[in-house]
C-alpha cells in the first residue's frame, strides 16, 4: 500500500557471539556478525564494507557501534553510527545518540539519546563540543 521497503541485505554471518559469551575490548569484523553474548568495547567494520551486525534480544554492547547496516533487538549502551540502515525491532533499546542514513522502528524499541540523520557515506560525528550541542539543541516551549 504505501510502498516495498527495502529489507537489509543479510550475507553470510560469519561470526557468532553466544549468549553465555562476554568480550571486553573492541570487535572489528567482516561480512557478517550475530551477537547473542555481551561486548564490552566497540564494534567496527571496515568502511567501505556492506557489513551486517545482529544484535538480539539478549545481546548487549557496552560501546559504540560503527557500521553500515544493524538490525537490533538488543540494548547498545553507547552511540550508534549507521551508513546505511538500522532497524530498530520491539525489544531494542539504544542508550546513546543514533546517527542514521534510513530507520525502521517498531513499536517498544527505545532511544535514550539523539537522532540524527546524516547522508549515506558521510562520515562518523565522533567529537563534539559542547558549544555544539548547545547550538544544535531544539528549545520547546509550552502552549498556553
Amino acid at each position: 500500500m504505501w510502498g516495498k521497503t527495502k529489507k537489509a541485505n543479510i550475507g553470510k554471518i560469519q561470526t557468532l557471539i553466544g549468549q553465555e559469551t562476554s568480550i571486553q575490548g573492541n570487535v572489528s569484523f567482516k561480512n557478517g556478525l550475530h551477537l547473542d553474548g555481551c561486548i564490552e568495547g566497540n564494534i567496527t567494520t571496515e568502511e567501505d564494507s556492506e557489513a551486517v551486525a545482529i544484535i538480539s534480544e539478549q545481546g548487549k554492547v557496552f560501546g559504540n557501534v560503527t557500521i553500515p547496516t544493524l538490525i537490533l533487538n538488543g540494548t547498545v549502551n553507547g552511540d550508534v553510527h549507521v551508513s546505511e540502515r538500522i532497524e530498530l525491532h520491539e525489544k531494542a533499546k539504544v542508550n546513546g545518540d543514533v546517527y542514521y542514513n534510513l530507520m525502521e522502528m517498531s513499536v517498544g524499541a527505545e532511544i535514550n539519546g539523539k537522532m540524527v540523520h546524516k547522508k549515506p557515506h558521510q562520515k562518523p560525528l565522533l567529537e563534539h563540543t559542547k558549544s555544539d550541542k548547545l547550538s544544535t539543541g531544539v528549545t520547546a516551549k509550552s502552549m498556553p
